[in-house]
């Protein structure tokens, strides 16, 4: 495998990767009622719409048929992919509500 094959390989990769966490956080705010496309705008104001969470959301399924997500769970998926900004709206979500 060349050089720029591998390289192809590891972004792709990347961007699975970033479209599942972006599902498990859509995915966390239906499970606690809250809507992802709000808490996302608060973190980033001056972010045009972000059609990849707009692609998650049609892949969330309603909270009575979904599993739990840990907060922490969430919270590292987040940080691991360097969303410090969508992390301290969730936290603060998670302060506000009491979501444990």
């Amino acid at each position: 495998m060349s050089s720029k094959e591998m390289e192809k390989k590891i972004i792709d990769s990347y961007r699975k990767d970033e479209k599942m966490m972006i599902l498990v956080f859509a995915q966390w705010c239906i499970n606690h009622d809250l809507i992802p496309e709000q808490l996302y705008k608060k973190a980033y104001p001056g972010q045009a719409e972000n059609q990849a969470l707009k692609e998650a959301m049609e892949l969330t399924v309603p909270k009575e048929e979904a599993g739990d997500i840990p907060n922490d769970t969430l919270l590292g998926v987040l940080s691991m992919f360097g969303n410090e900004d969508l992390a301290f709206v969730v936290s603060e979500e998670i302060q506000r509500n009491r979501l444990l």
